[in-house]
């Protein structure tokens, strides 16, 4: 059964709130001792199953907050403070029936971001007065109250839904058949490309191509290189390398000396 007042310990001291008589689909909490103001307590559907209404949603002031806006002078502050807050959270069930929550973003009545302390506060001060509501003898009543209230609503959201994502779907396949032609062309022209350089090399290629060796076979002894040591050997030593093969069919040990062919085209 539900207690007539609740004493809720946050870290900004402990929170006394007191349920109203019910309304037709919600309960509303007055507080006090470290906040003051209401808490909006009423049914809506599960997060995940639109059609269920078997969840509890508290928001920060006296109104449903999805239906309605309270005034700024409404809103629930912290005791010496003047600054109302904003927020919301849904206590539901998951598929093996623990309790989850969902806790929406709260900010200041000026649209600012909360501190950490701020935010634990109003948090465990919504979840209390949800989970209370969850235990009441007429929550069957409240769920029922709620359906009614939001199913046009929720109607009027899926059919539009629909409608947008069926909309978004021919737009992408439109666009999808609109650049299959670029795209082909496209591959075309590559393999156009590739082919013809494949078949004529360009000088440069050739060039590189004709210096190649150099970098893969030793240099001759004049061109003395860096040889790097093993582990325990003493200081790097410039070392040359043996002379040039002559087999090798660039005769020119210096890339200086080499010469590409003339381009066949």
């Amino acid at each position: 059964m539900p207690s007539p007042s609740l004493t809720i310990h946050t870290p900004a001291g402990a929170v006394h709130a007191t349920a109203g008589p019910r309304q037709d689909d919600a309960v509303v909490f007055e507080l006090g001792g470290a906040m003051r103001g209401s808490v909006h307590v009423t049914g809506t559907h599960h997060p995940r199953h639109w059609d269920q209404f078997t969840a509890v949603r508290a928001c920060l002031g006296p109104v449903n907050a999805y239906q309605t806006t309270a005034p700024d002078e409404d809103l629930p502050r912290l005791a010496r403070s003047r600054t109302g807050y904003q927020g919301s959270l849904t206590l539901y069930r998951d598929a093996a029936d623990r309790p989850q929550v969902t806790v929406y973003p709260m900010r200041t009545d000026a649209d600012h971001e909360l501190s950490e302390k701020t935010a634990a506060v109003l948090t465990a001060v919504l979840r209390a007065c949800a989970e209370d509501v969850a235990q009441r003898a007429d929550l069957p009543a409240i769920w029922d109250a709620a359906r009614q209230r939001d199913t046009p609503s929720l109607l009027r959201f899926l059919i539009w839904s629909v409608s947008h994502h069926q909309a978004e779907a021919a737009r992408l396949e439109r666009e999808a058949r609109e650049a299959q032609p670029a795209r082909r062309a496209a591959v075309a022209d590559w393999w156009t490309v590739a082919r013809w350089f494949t078949a004529t090399p360009h000088p440069i290629l050739l060039l590189m191509l004709a210096d190649l060796p150099h970098f893969t076979r030793p240099h001759c002894r004049r061109h003395a290189v860096a040889v790097p040591l093993l582990p325990g050997q003493g200081r790097g030593r410039a070392r040359a390398r043996p002379p040039c093969s002559g087999r090798s069919r660039i005769p020119a040990c210096s890339a200086t000396q080499a010469h590409a062919p003339e381009h066949p085209g």
